[in-house]
């Protein structure tokens, strides 16, 4: 088997100013190809420190791989590392300085000439194509192995990762061809999903991945063999046959975009109203370009008294029951579809913390989707609490966000409110 070092480069890094998940994507992705990842270390922005985590990863590994150190600045170094380490010189490439030019120029700005670093390379290395960015990736062969150094940024990092380097490390090491999906989930915890799944996960050739967010989680499918890509459609279909209507997209299809679509194709949209989300749902439903053919608006009634004067929730409900309650979120719903002229309504309301309100505990929320008929509320009496102060408030805002654009699926399918035979919360603490 194939066995690689990573090597992530960046005083951020150490100092936790930036959360190192280009070594988390690196691992998986490689791991997922059959590859041997056996350490990943962290180095800083200094050149000794680069050699000595290259050189001695090559000592272990077959190839490295390095993140970080390739841009414009003087603290990116790991180019001028690679040539110590291989005893060379650093030149200009006049090809890259060509496209570095007219990439800057296309995009109406002046070149600076520290950004002409990016078009400097330890001579005789090989550059790896970035059409994500301007500073391009580099293959060093060093006399323990090959180095492969791509961009810090995480993007085009993950695009000549997947455009280049794979490819490359998978035909050196012999590894069979792999097809991959990813299919997303609303609604249910990740050990449920992964309980369902075991089926799946014993079919030869295939393996599994949960990558858990609140409220939701992917499920990547790799299958590898003489057929993939058969083996691959073999296995999405028993994933949705296992997990039903909580599967609501595939790959790049998010949550707000299959939204945006069951709405298009029934001349439908949608308004929101919302008081604990404080305007994230809006937020999700404009993410797409196009979004304003359904999207009608949206009202952040995030004091008591305003849920009354702009969208006509009854104020003696209020004054009993407070603004926490089902009916409240309810008249939240049919209150912003009639008042903005929408098909749909969708309203939230609940307690974000730190403190309960009108005696109802944090955690507790309410979703509701009005639409041309009845109004629909979904009763979270108690989303999971996952870690304290402000973690704990923005994990509950994003897992409400995702129940009330799951709500809205679900109604505009006409699915049951709740995924089939499963629990509706995921709790961030099991997930990660």
């Amino acid at each position: 088997m194939l066995r690689v070092e990573l090597v992530t480069v960046g005083d951020e890094l150490l100092l936790g100013d930036t959360i190192n998940g280009n070594a988390a994507w690196l691992g998986r992705r490689l791991a997922e190809r059959g590859v041997d990842v056996t350490r990943s270390v962290v180095v800083g922005d200094g050149l000794e420190e680069i050699v000595q985590a290259v050189e001695e990863g090559l000592g272990r590994a077959d190839a490295v791989i390095t993140t970080g150190g390739l841009g414009p600045t003087s603290d990116d170094l790991t180019r001028d590392a690679l040539a110590q380490a291989a005893g060379v010189a650093i030149v200009r490439d006049p090809e890259l300085e060509r496209r570095l030019r007219e990439r800057v120029a296309a995009a109406g700005r002046e070149l600076q000439p520290m950004a002409l670093r990016m078009a400097d390379v330890p001579e005789g290395a090989r550059t790896l194509a970035n059409s994500a960015g301007s500073a391009p990736g580099l293959r060093v062969e060093l006399p323990g192995g090959p180095v492969y150094a791509l961009p810090g940024v995480p993007f085009e990092m993950h695009t000549i990762m997947d455009e280049v380097v794979l490819p490359e490390l998978a035909e050196r090491a012999g590894l069979p061809a792999v097809a991959r999906r990813t299919l997303r989930t609303a609604g249910l915890w990740e050990s449920v999903v992964a309980a369902r799944l075991a089926p799946v996960e014993a079919m030869p050739g295939v393996t599994l991945a949960y990558l858990p967010d609140p409220s939701e989680v992917r499920v990547r499918v790799t299958a590898a063999g003489e057929k993939p890509s058969e083996l691959l459609d073999e296995a999405e279909a028993r994933v949705r046959e296992l997990l039903g209507d909580a599967v609501y997209g595939a790959d790049g299809e998010t949550l707000d975009r299959v939204v945006h679509r069951l709405l298009a194709e029934r001349g439908a949209t949608v308004a929101t109203a919302e008081s604990l989300t404080g305007g994230l749902i809006g937020a999700e439903l404009t993410r797409m370009p196009g979004s304003s053919a359904t999207y009608a608006g949206g009202v952040v009634s995030y004091a008591t008294g305003l849920k009354h004067r702009l969208l006509g929730v009854d104020e003696s409900l209020l004054e009993s029951e407070g603004a926490v309650h089902p009916d409240v979120a309810r008249q939240m719903a049919e209150g912003v579809r009639d008042r903005l002229g929408a098909t749909y309504g969708v309203a939230v309301t609940g307690v974000a913390g730190p403190e309960p309100q009108d005696g109802r505990p944090v955690g507790t929320v309410y979703v509701s989707v009005a639409g041309p008929g009845k109004a629909f509320c979904v009763t979270r009496p108690r989303l999971p609490v996952p870690g304290p102060g402000d973690e704990s408030r923005a994990a509950l805002r994003r897992m409400t966000v995702v129940h009330a654009l799951d709500l809205l699926r679900r109604v505009l399918l006409g699915l049951d409110a709740e995924p089939a035979a499963g629990d509706a919360r995921n709790d961030r603490e099991e997930s990660g």
